[in-house]
């Protein structure tokens, strides 16, 4: 299996170059040629595998190039830091639905379970490619990706990480992870602009070909640890299939039922994993699309309407706060295989703000089982206070915008499916937005608003939250975004 990009289908690379470059040369993204396929019997026997073999069951055929016992090393490495034993645990909610809890890495937050994994896959590409460069991985986020990348990367040796974040655009909590972050191999920096900006800026460094001759001379070779890199996307396909694993294994469904998976969405990555496991066999129903105000990916599901022409919002859940959703890029061609065509509505978006796709299209995607909802801010903050109130249970502000958009689904449709709800991180990675939300008083101070959420929810904060008001704050600078390219050669070269 080979891999193409979006935007130029007669482009085709290995893995391992797909990998290491990140984005195509031509700014598509790579796409597999094919779907590796999961039988129900393989799939049942996944809930008998502690969580590191299952995944490296699962990604192995999503990585040609890697032996499986290589992709074996890399996972038990990986999930080696995680803080609970079953890695990917699923809470009953009701007899209907499970949260499936995905922080319980190093960085509290559902990256991890990617950003443990790409340290692994990048330098074995390096040397599967016959590179000898240093590798300076760019990063742009919009709260999670950028701290799991930089704990990710620490310290690797070849390997160089900087991170762009919005400044005011994160949490408190967010930003010390960043800001404190150890290793000599780091950088961080905050951007003047938003999350769309630091994205756009990323982009276009890695479009500048004077950028790539400038550091080609120093021997450094730029790529991606942002969902656009498939190293990113393949290890999520696994937790949909430790989901489900543990659904059967628990007796809440049986083999070959469809499970409804409702996931909060801001690049679109996450979901589009849930999406490739289906395709693979895995027994999914619909995929729901959780948007929180900056609900553009809604419209778009139901109008056909791509438009980003819009009010940008702060919300108390930063990590959808993004307007350009890149990943949707790859669902767009894996359903048209049409690359021109692809190539030309992202030609649109960048020069007009908007594109349209044809009604078929739009067609397709419902039938392919993608819905979409939103939640506002005050319905985030109703669905943390009742399920805290009624389950003793606390969501953060992203699980509570995947709760509401299931139980929409539900009320509209009477649907009964088993369902699974994305808990991508911690609640206490937004803790005053959940003393908020919960009607409690909130704290100046970012570490007393950890405390005042423990002592309320009756549960310790984790240890990586916890001993971030003793690390001193190493990246301090704001810069604005026209300076992008500046700042990296700055560091890269000096």
């Amino acid at each position: 299996m080979r891999f193409i990009s979006t935007r130029n289908d007669t482009h085709k690379v290995t893995a391992a170059e797909a990998i290491l470059r990140g984005l195509a040369p031509d700014g598509g993204l790579y796409v597999p040629e094919d779907y590796p396929q999961f039988s129900l019997g393989q799939i049942a026997a996944l809930q008998h595998l502690p969580y590191a073999e299952l995944a490296a069951a699962v990604i192995s055929p999503w990585l040609p190039g890697f032996a499986p016992d290589e992709v074996l090393a890399f996972t038990r490495r990986a999930y080696a830091p995680f803080r609970h034993p079953d890695v990917a645990p699923l809470h009953r909610l009701d007899g209907h639905t499970h949260i499936l809890e995905l922080y319980h890495g190093p960085t509290c937050a559902f990256k991890d379970f990617a950003l443990q994994m790409l340290p692994q896959l990048i330098p074995a590409s390096v040397r599967k490619t016959g590179g000898q460069d240093t590798v300076a991985i760019l990063v742009a986020t919009s709260g999670d990706t950028g701290k799991a990348a930089l704990e990710g990367f620490s310290d690797v040796d070849g390997v160089k990480i900087g991170v762009f974040y919005p400044h005011g655009g994160v949490s408190d909590i967010q930003r010390l992870q960043m800001a404190t972050q150890q290793g000599d191999n780091v950088c961080v920096f905050a951007i003047e602009g938003n999350f769309d900006d630091a994205q756009t800026g990323v982009k276009n460094i890695f479009g500048d070909a004077a950028m790539a001759d400038a550091l080609k001379g120093h021997k450094v070779v730029l790529s991606s640890a942002n969902s656009i890199n498939w190293g990113r996307l393949a290890p999520q396909i696994a937790y949909y299939f430790s989901a489900y694993a543990g659904l059967l294994k628990s007796g809440a469904i049986r083999l070959g039922d469809r499970v409804d998976f409702s996931v909060p969405t801001g690049n679109f990555g996450d979901i589009l994993a849930g999406w490739l496991a289906k395709k693979s066999g895995l027994p999914i129903g619909k995929l729901i699309c959780a948007s929180n105000r900056n609900n553009i990916l809604t419209d778009f599901l139901r109008t056909g309407t791509y438009d980003r022409a819009r009010d940008f919002h702060l919300t108390m859940s930063p990590s959808m706060d993004i307007l350009i959703s890149s990943n949707l890029e790859r669902l767009l061609y894996l359903l048209t295989k049409d690359s021109a065509q692809v190539a030309a509505w992202m030609d649109q978006l960048k020069e007009k703000g908007r594109y349209d796709i044809l009604p078929d299209l739009l067609e397709k995607m419902a039938q392919e089982g993608f819905l979409a909802y939103c939640a506002d801010e005050e319905e985030t903050a109703r669905v943390i206070r009742r399920t805290f109130d009624g389950y003793d249970y606390a969501l953060d502000p992203h699980t509570a915008v995947g709760l509401s958009a299931l139980q929409q689904y539900r009320a509209e449709t009477a649907a009964s499916n088993v369902s699974v709800v994305l808990s991508t991180a911690s609640p206490f990675k937004f803790a005053g937005s959940m003393l908020r939300c919960l009607q409690q008083p909130v704290p100046e101070d970012g570490f007393l608003q950890l405390d005042a959420l423990a002592a309320y929810i009756g549960q310790q904060p984790p240890a990586p939250l916890a001993d971030l008001r003793s690390l001193p704050e190493r990246f301090t600078a704001v810069i604005p975004k026209a300076d992008m390219p500046a700042a990296v050669l700055a560091w890269l070269i000096g």
